[in-house]
């Protein structure tokens, strides 16, 4: 497998357990919202695993969001902190 693949080069942050938890939705919930298993929602909020784009866009589509507000290249910090900064 290719280092871009496993993501050493291009690694792919998201918020997946942050939504999820801000929602009090168990990973069992989520899944079955997205149509994978449990553990795939578990290999997703831990990093072991990048979603196609297929599965990040069911994953916006229970959240409401935009793609750029779960998923980023680089590391995501508080949703609230980008949604409330103020302007320079």
């Amino acid at each position: 497998m290719s280092p871009v693949k496993r993501g050493n080069t291009l690694p792919i942050y998201n918020r997946v357990g942050v939504l999820r938890a801000e929602r009090k939705m168990s990973r069992a919930h989520l899944a079955e919202l997205i149509e994978v298993n449990p553990q795939t929602v578990g290999a997703l909020e831990r990093g072991d695993h990048y979603p196609s784009l297929d599965l990040a866009l069911r994953i916006c589509d229970v959240f409401d969001l935009p793609v750029e507000a779960v998923f980023s290249r680089t590391e995501l910090g508080p949703l609230s902190a980008e949604l409330f900064r103020r302007a320079p």
